[in-house]
């Protein structure tokens, strides 16, 4: 955090090591708070942590972190998932699915996260019910089941979960971030320091 010139606020920490504790049991979790909570914050400095006792102190057990990021309510189902194209029926892979090909196909150690910022919505959410329970496995509509392997890990960052089923929620571990009991100051102090 002090690299990046953020305050080191006992409250954040407690977060960070929450998303941890709670990655080494799941490997779906979901970051649920208020905008300017530090959800973004909390994984960015934990992905960065592990990467750097990866390779700069050569700790075993760490990994580097890559991060595919994405809003899934800002595009279609047919963009997130793929779809036939109705005139030649030839199946066109979504940007999710081509992300989780490219990672489960990986043979390289480093974790892979895929993080889906933005509201969940239960349109597009219950597709990936098969891949947060134990059976790690994406299904897409032409047939094509791709692993959730070892490596890869799923992480939500949302403000509520007002439209989540009980299935979804249930599927995933739960770290709160609460912005009132960080308040604003660290952000104050951050921008001060960097002006």
């Amino acid at each position: 955090m002090q690299r990046k010139k953020l305050q080191p606020h006992e409250f954040l920490f407690s977060k960070i090591i929450q998303l941890y504790d709670s990655q080494l049991t799941r490997h779906c979790n979901m970051l649920v708070g208020d905008t300017m909570s530090g959800k973004s914050t909390c994984w960015k400095v934990l992905t960065e942590a592990k990467t750097a006792m990866c390779k700069e102190d050569k700790i075993d057990g760490y990994n580097v972190c890559n991060t595919f990021v994405m809003n899934s309510k800002s595009i279609t189902l047919s963009e997130l998932y793929g779809a036939y194209d109705l005139q030649t029926f030839e199946w066109a892979d979504g940007i999710l699915s081509c992300i989780f090909k490219q990672c489960s196909e990986s043979d390289r150690p480093d974790e892979k996260w895929i993080l889906f910022d933005g509201p969940v919505d239960a349109m597009w959410i219950e597709s990936m019910n098969s891949v947060m329970d134990d059976n790690k496995i994406l299904t897409l509509i032409n047939g094509d089941r791709i692993p959730l392997t070892n490596s890869m890990c799923l992480l939500f960052e949302v403000e509520d979960l007002a439209v989540a089923s009980p299935a979804t929620v249930s599927r995933a571990g739960m770290i709160y971030i609460d912005g009132a009991s960080m308040g604003y100051m660290p952000y104050v102090t951050s921008w001060i320091e960097k002006r």
